[in-house]
């Protein structure tokens, strides 16, 4: 199974990221232009938490609060689980699975190396599947 470094130098290791301050709308308009769920969260060059369609469902939406005059920071997950490049695909899916996250950010000596997703998670593991099948399909008709 692969590492989180080897599937962060397949897809890319772009982080897309919003300020705390930035409104909850600029955010919201972020994720739906890049087609992702989530944000990493910047306060002063840092990673200050992660910012989710969840959040903004739960705690914009849901209070009737607005998007447009709720700051980032207000709604953002500030105890972010993080995991390390050298950790398995199967090591994260467990994470995110005891977690119940859809998000984990990459650190790598103290700097934020990516962000992988379920999603990202769950391609890895059906090639990695149907790789082995291939190989054992190979194998029977030899």
């Amino acid at each position: 199974m692969k590492t989180v470094k080897q599937l962060l130098q397949a897809k890319g290791g772009t982080v897309h990221a919003v300020a705390a301050d930035a409104s909850v709308l600029e955010a919201i308009k972020l994720m739906a232009a890049k087609g992702i769920g989530a944000l990493v969260v910047l306060d002063a060059g840092r990673m200050a938490g992660v910012v989710s369609e969840r959040d903004y469902a739960r705690k914009v939406i849901l209070l009737g609060r607005s998007s447009q005059d709720t700051a980032v920071r207000e709604i953002m997950t500030d105890e972010v689980v993080t995991v390390r490049p050298e950790q398995t695909v199967e090591e994260c899916m467990a994470l995110m699975t005891e977690r119940r996250i859809r998000h984990l950010p990459v650190v790598d000596g103290g700097k934020l190396a990516g962000v992988v997703s379920i999603g990202d998670l769950v391609k890895e593991v059906i090639a990695d599947r149907e790789e082995t099948i291939k190989q054992l399909e190979s194998y029977i008709h030899q």
